[in-house]
């Protein structure tokens, strides 16, 4: 097998195509991540013409020559779907253009590899902001192998892509289940306040018995604390019993209540600053979470935080939360539900993370066949 080695920039050449015509509209408008992917764009488009955004056709490249805010990676995307996109007139737009020698699905693979963005970083120049030049991109080395030996390699990651597609399709038809669920019961069923079904506690870890310090995530789980913890003053420290919650009162820093119930198997303690508490009755603590995870009650959290240097949701606030609580086994069944879309969730992010992983092993599989 012959390897041929190019510089990028005979092989790929700029794009500039404009929305002048108003073909395509708002909701076509995309950004771009440094995961590869373009995503639904969080600019604000109050009153912006869309007459001079680029359009990325299909088979078509676009990336954010900036580099110094996006945390050593480039952000970069290919359109491998049927339809076009729009993106911001500041980012830069090519194609493969050497089709013969070069399939672009293959050149993608290149890119998601960490070597493509440590070397983008590493010559990215600029004083107030570091950039990828368009000029320094096509001066990339290139080894390619022939045309059939990369369309080998582009069918076994197409296959796998397509795959966790697939499975990932299947994991948002059970959430459309679990949320059909959810929102039939808030129809058919009288919601009540949840305060004579929660009761707030404040134990203090006051012998230091336990040393296993979480804190708490914006994504409603415990996490290992980041903040530096002090071995020596865990008394004052508050404890968490396993299916219980905890939540941080402040909202207006992550814009979400952020709280988690504990599957620990054991006591764990939290900042002092944390409300804890037990669900009691009839109520069941990871039923209750589900309807604590849902976007409308981040809103609500929100607009019900008081405060003038904080705001914060208080547990007065908490216990006039309403929800529909039906009998045990019907809790209960939503819970199992839920359990299995977030186990599947969870894979499909682990398959995601191994399909990203997978490109340098590909690529460098096409080069030494």
């Amino acid at each position: 097998m012959g390897l041929t080695k190019y510089k990028l920039g005979e092989l790929i050449e700029l794009t500039d195509e404009r929305n002048s015509l108003g073909k395509y509209l708002l909701d076509d408008v995309r950004g771009i991540s440094t995961e590869k992917v373009f995503i639904d764009t969080k600019a604000n488009m109050d009153g912006v013409s869309l007459d001079s955004y680029k359009v990325v056709n299909h088979g078509e490249f676009a990336y954010v020559p900036d580099t110094s805010r996006r945390g050593d990676k480039i952000a970069l995307a290919f359109n491998s779907d049927s339809n076009s996109v729009l993106i911001s007139s500041i980012y830069t737009t090519f194609k493969c253009n050497r089709l013969d020698l070069l399939i672009p699905d293959y050149l993608y693979m290149f890119f998601k590899r960490p070597e493509f963005d440590r070397y983008s970083r590493f010559n990215s120049w600029g004083s107030a902001r570091e950039t990828f030049s368009w000029e320094d991109f096509c001066d990339i080395d290139i080894t390619l192998p022939d045309i059939d030996v990369q369309r080998k390699y582009v069918d076994v990651y197409l296959a796998l892509q397509n795959n966790l597609a697939a499975y990932q399709s299947k994991v948002e038809e059970l959430k459309l289940v679990c949320d059909g669920y959810i929102e039939d019961l808030r129809r058919n069923m009288k919601c009540e306040k949840i305060g004579k079904y929660i009761r707030r506690y404040s134990e203090k870890n006051t012998d230091k018995a336990i040393d296993e310090v979480v804190g708490l995530s914006t994504e409603k789980r415990f996490r290992i604390a980041q903040s530096r913890v002090n071995r020596d003053e865990l008394g004052g420290y508050k404890i968490v019993h396993p299916l219980d919650i905890a939540y941080v009162p402040t909202t207006d820093t992550w814009k979400v209540l952020a709280f988690a119930v504990s599957h620990f198997e054991k006591d764990v303690v939290v900042s002092p600053i944390y409300e804890v508490f037990t669900t009691i009755g009839k109520l069941k603590s990871d039923y209750l979470a589900i309807w604590l995870k849902r976007e409308e009650f981040n809103r609500y959290a929100r607009y019900n935080s008081w405060g003038s240097a904080r705001e914060n949701f208080t547990f007065e606030e908490m216990k006039d939360v309403q929800i529909p609580i039906p009998e045990e086994t019907i809790q209960q069944s939503i819970i199992d539900l839920y359990l299995v879309y977030e186990e599947r969730k969870a894979i499909a992010t682990q398959l995601k993370e191994q399909l990203k992983n997978i490109c340098p092993i590909l690529i460098r599989g096409s080069l030494e066949e």
